[in-house]
């Protein structure tokens, strides 16, 4: 193995743990952010008399959320789990040195964690999807009474 080729197979791993440092970071904020939402809005429904028609889109966002917060937290542990086949790698790529490690391995356990940063983006593009479904609710709700006519009966006033 030339000089090159040593440097980047030391590196790669390294920088892929980097990557998933950070990625972590964004996850766990997200899922954090969800969390927190979701104890507002369950607050909320607690607060609100039982047979209020709020209750209704309530509960659908914090299904949403509650969904939304498993996809964040399963994309958190594949994360984590590449993150540790990437420091694998690494240890299987100097292990080299003193035992007689297969070549094919370290490449086997680094494609493992590419293969789990993938499926991480596949849940958090799901995640991402179901967002804009909480916003529709929330829209829904409050276009609906924009529209609805006063107790007056006459039309509301038309904004824009």
């Amino acid at each position: 193995m030339g000089a090159l080729q040593q440097i980047a197979a030391a590196v790669t791993p390294a920088v892929m743990v980097s990557a998933c440092g950070l990625i972590a970071l964004g996850l766990d904020n997200q899922a954090a952010r969800m969390a927190a939402r979701l104890r507002d809005l369950a607050r909320e429904w607690r607060a609100l008399p039982p047979h209020a028609a709020r209750r209704g889109a309530v509960a659908e966002q914090v299904a949403v959320l509650d969904r939304r917060h498993g996809l964040y937290s399963r994309a958190l542990l594949l994360n984590y789990g590449a993150l540790f086949a990437f420091v694998v790698t690494s240890l299987l790529w100097l292990g080299q040195a003193y035992w007689s490690v297969p070549p094919e391995l370290p490449v086997l356990v680094f494609g493992l964690g590419v293969a789990m940063l993938a499926a991480m983006a596949v849940l958090v593009i799901a995640s991402i999807t179901l967002a804009r479904s909480t916003i529709e609710a929330e829209a829904a709700e409050v276009l609906r009474e924009r529209r609805a006519p006063p107790a007056s009966g006459r039309p509301a006033p038309a904004r824009g």
